[in-house]
């Protein structure tokens, strides 16, 4: 079956994606590190789909502003694996029923193929995907599968991969999140990248570090790092007894805090929920390190509440307490994000779930940018809206002056 690369290596791990396919026990192939002439193109999802009786493989093409489908057959796909394996993809990343099959190429164009077993139950053949589950899984682009063995080790799936009722909610977070996240990565292109390394402060029970670790290592084919720094000891061990018991590689959890946490060369900086001007010390982490992506969902908004002075117009308004606090808190994350604009990046403030999952739903969102611009204009309008309001100090600028 040797094709135009010509490697015993791609020629074992087409043989066992045909294996998988012809058994009913594939559950996708994922192409990423993608090097070929089309700009726009990131990675190629392949899954089995039922249409008319015939199994084929559906492949979803995901580019940068779209998502194009197109279904072949299997003795098609092969042959275009083999054309594309080693030059147009540089990794490609296969799950069985039994195994997990990572197959990648060096720039040197070394091939390294690695073979494990996937942890994650079998369901008994009666159970398996029913033709319905395949058609129905062709139009679906899911950034998290149900079956990942972190997601059952966690608690939010059971032995046969369905979610528990209790902890939907946390799976539709995890979801957005990842979504979220998969997009700011295209967009600055660190999906091109060799290795990523990541921090996520706060990181709790780290339910969204283990799923960061597990998109961008299993879904994007990328060598990373991820770091969760959590201040309570007794979850930091139970994190790294998680990681060890999955036979995970490339995700630590540390014990420490955002304010004095030495950080270095971070390309993707994560910081949800942090209080008050904890987010301010995430935030200034992440520009001082450099890092491509920064996402903050900031949580109790009191350092600049107290300084508020109300301009004469909307004293009215802000006479009650509630305004007030919503005031205080558009102002605190509104210049936080003219901060970020300011020291080189692209910053959007957006709901990041619905108030029916949590309280506290707002995410700041910055990619750095590739050029710089002039910061004059947006310094003065962040001295002009502490000069309305009467703020004397705000974290992050005080931060970023030192």
């Amino acid at each position: 079956m040797a094709g135009p690369n010509c490697n015993p290596d791609v020629d074992v791990f087409l043989h066992d994606l045909q294996q998988a396919f012809k058994a009913g026990a594939l559950q996708r192939l994922v192409l990423s590190k993608y090097k070929g002439d089309e700009a726009d193109l990131n990675r190629i999802t392949i899954r089995p789909v039922q249409i008319k009786e015939q199994t084929l493989l559906s492949f979803l093409y995901e580019y940068r502003t779209n998502h194009v489908t197109k279904n072949v057959a299997l003795e098609e796909v092969i042959a275009q694996l083999q054309a594309w394996l080693g030059s147009d993809f540089h990794n490609a990343h296969l799950i069985t029923d039994d195994w997990e099959i990572q197959l990648s190429f060096s720039k040197k164009g070394k091939v390294l193929i690695n073979k494990n077993r996937n942890k994650q139950p079998v369901i008994a053949s009666d159970s398996k995907t029913t033709p319905l589950e395949l058609a129905h899984n062709r139009s679906k682009l899911r950034y998290v599968e149900q079956g990942r063995p972190y997601l059952r080790e966690l608690g939010i799936t059971d032995a046969n991969g369905q979610i528990i009722p209790a902890m939907s909610r946390k799976w539709k977070q995890i979801n957005k999140f990842i979504e979220v996240l998969s997009t700011a990565i295209q967009q600055t292109g660190l999906d091109k990248r060799d290795e990523l390394h990541i921090a996520d402060f706060g990181s709790g029970k780290a339910y969204l570090t283990f799923a960061v670790h597990d998109y961008v290592s299993a879904n994007l084919g990328v060598k990373t790092q991820v770091t969760g720094v959590e201040l309570r000891q007794g979850l930091v061990d139970l994190c790294n007894q998680t990681a060890q018991k999955l036979s995970l590689a490339g995700i630590k959890f540390e014990q420490g805090d955002v304010q004095h946490f030495a950080a270095q060369n971070i390309n993707i900086m994560i910081a949800l929920h942090a209080c008050d001007t904890a987010t301010d010390y995430a935030l200034n982490m992440g520009i001082r390190t450099g890092a491509e992506i920064i996402m903050c969902s900031p949580c109790c908004h009191k350092q600049i509440r107290p300084q508020l002075k109300s301009p004469a117009l909307l004293a009215p308004l802000l006479q009650h307490g509630i305004h007030l606090g919503q005031e205080a808190e558009m102002l605190t994350d509104g210049l936080r994000a003219l901060l970020l604009e300011a020291n080189g990046y692209d910053t959007k403030v957006f709901e990041f779930i619905s108030l029916e999952h949590t309280s506290k739903n707002k995410m700041i969102l910055a990619q750095k940018r590739k050029t710089p611009r002039d910061n004059s204009e947006i310094l003065q309008q962040i001295a002009d809206i502490k000069a309305f309001y009467g703020i004397t100090e705000q974290c992050l600028e005080t931060l970023l002056q030192n």
